[in-house]
């Protein structure tokens, strides 16, 4: 009788040792397949999640830097710039225009004024600021309170799915820009026929620069160009042979011929 008890316990003991290494296996297993399931997801995040959004923060990004920018050059352009003072139109004798160039003192100054406007306010922008920021009503349409934290725009989570129905859904993602080196300016002109023996002079400033659009997860460098005309004027006669073609902040005063 006792020996039959005695098997009896051994057969129970042999099956608990059974159970409690399949369990171990099980959760084996169940690290394992967590830890595929955290690389994959990163996977996917990287390669799909991660450029769909860093669309919509360089669109954004660009669309408020650009904003920023004309309403700095124009601010500038209204209290500082007298047109007919920035051209210098030459005629010969019979009154023709020979040569139209651009004032190079009253340029750069210009041109150094709006650069330091534009540097200042994307800075502002850029460490939330925005109160002290001189650009009228360009920020009206935003997140006052999530400007003033440094986040620009809030991407929601659901765009990744490409669903408009669930484009709107899920946490928001914000976006914050930096900017990345120095903006350089310049002026450019283009001259045109404008109606009989008259030409139409237009100056914009071209500005060029670099900002990096930041996410919690990657960042990305841009670059933004914006033409902004400053000025028009209406020459009277045929176009001349030679114009001023352009100028930046350290060019010498230039003429090109007109071809």
């Amino acid at each position: 009788m006792r020996r039959k008890v005695h098997l009896r316990k051994k057969h129970v003991l042999y099956h608990k040792k059974e159970f409690q290494w399949t369990r171990r296996k099980f959760v084996f297993f169940l690290i394992g397949t967590f830890i595929l399931c955290v690389i994959l997801i990163f996977i996917w995040i990287q390669h799909t999640v991660n450029p769909i959004l860093l669309r919509y923060g360089e669109s954004e990004i660009q669309k408020i830097s650009k904003a920023i920018m004309n309403a700095s050059v124009n601010q500038q352009v209204t209290e500082n710039l007298d047109v007919d003072e920035l051209f210098i139109i030459s005629k010969n004798n019979d009154g023709e225009i020979n040569t139209i160039d651009f004032d190079p003192v009253i340029v750069n100054r210009v041109l150094s004024m709006i650069t330091a406007n534009v540097q200042t306010n994307l800075k502002l922008l850029e460490d939330g600021k925005i109160d002290e920021m001189d650009v009228g009503d360009v920020l009206s349409n935003y997140d006052q309170e999530k400007l003033r934290e440094g986040v620009v725009y809030q991407i929601p989570s659901g765009v990744v799915f490409g669903n408009s129905l669930l484009a709107n859904l899920g946490p928001k993602i914000p976006v914050r820009l930096n900017l990345y080196g120095d903006i350089s300016s310049e002026i450019q002109t283009t001259i045109t026929n404008y109606g009989i023996n008259n030409a139409m002079l237009e100056a914009s400033v071209v500005m060029t620069l670099e900002e990096r659009v930041i996410l919690p997860f990657v960042s990305k460098q841009i670059k933004i160009e914006s033409r902004i005309p400053i000025a028009m004027k209406l020459i009277r006669g045929n176009i001349p042979e030679y114009y001023f073609n352009g100028i930046d902040n350290n060019s010498p005063s230039i003429t090109v011929p007109n071809n």
